[in-house]
């Protein structure tokens, strides 16, 4: 079963070419395929300019089958999506590392039962906040040891931004957009110019902040046609 949802970018390992179709090995993750259009916009000469077997790249996931295909796009990743995942892929390892400086021989286990449910990361960084599930896995003795060297590592906060538009020309129109903003709690909204506004989250968790601000984003755009407010939402 996958951990992966349509619109998570994943850390990839070319794996062969096939005609115009990229098979790649996701991380932990099985098997994805990227097909010639979604490899770079404009005409490709020459697939190789671009991926070759075993080089690394960050994709976008766009399907997931029901049957478990998973269709990705590397087009889709900006630079900064792709130095957010590298980033990500780097506090997996080193968190994967204190549990084996921890654990010792029952490191393995541990770490296979974690990735069954979750990444390592986010699993630990739930831990800091109610560690019930790290002592069923580990014992109290360890959760500790594995949750004060956590807490003593500095983690840097990674920022994620959206813009919005928000229109109307209904005579009540600020009340309702203003309804429409307190969805945002806790959110950072700044307004820019006539119906656009930037909305701003931080967390440890970049994955997390942006599920949370995507579902705040979902029920706005609900309640939006409700209202009979024009909505449209544009990721920075």
């Amino acid at each position: 079963m996958t951990n992966l949802e349509v619109g998570d970018f994943v850390l990839c390992t070319v794996d062969r070419i096939v005609g115009t179709v990229v098979f790649v090995k996701i991380d932990n993750e099985g098997e994805g395929s990227i097909i010639m259009s979604e490899i770079a916009p404009g005409r490709i000469r020459n697939i190789r300019d671009y991926v070759v077997p075993k080089k690394r790249i960050v994709c976008k996931i766009l399907r997931i089958s029901s049957n478990g295909n998973i269709d990705l796009s590397l087009r889709r990743v900006t630079p900064k999506d792709k130095k957010e995942v590298m980033e990500q892929n780097q506090q997996e390892k080193s968190y994967t590392s204190i549990l084996k400086s921890v654990l010792g021989d029952k490191a393995e286990e541990i770490i296979k039962k974690i990735s069954e449910k979750d990444k390592i990361f986010s699993f630990l960084e739930e831990a800091k906040i109610k560690s019930q599930e790290l002592e069923k896995l580990v014992g109290k003795k360890d959760s500790e040891k594995i949750l004060d060297i956590l807490n003593t590592q500095k983690k840097k906060k990674k920022i994620v931004k959206k813009e919005i538009s928000l229109t109307t020309i209904k005579p009540n129109g600020i009340i309702l957009i203003k309804k429409l903003l307190e969805i945002f709690k806790n959110i950072n909204v700044r307004y820019i110019s006539a119906g656009r506004y930037s909305l701003e989250t931080e967390s440890e968790d970049i994955k997390t902040a942006d599920k949370k601000l995507r579902e705040m984003i979902e029920l706005a755009e609900k309640d939006s046609k409700k209202l009979g407010v024009e909505f449209s939402v544009k990721e920075k």
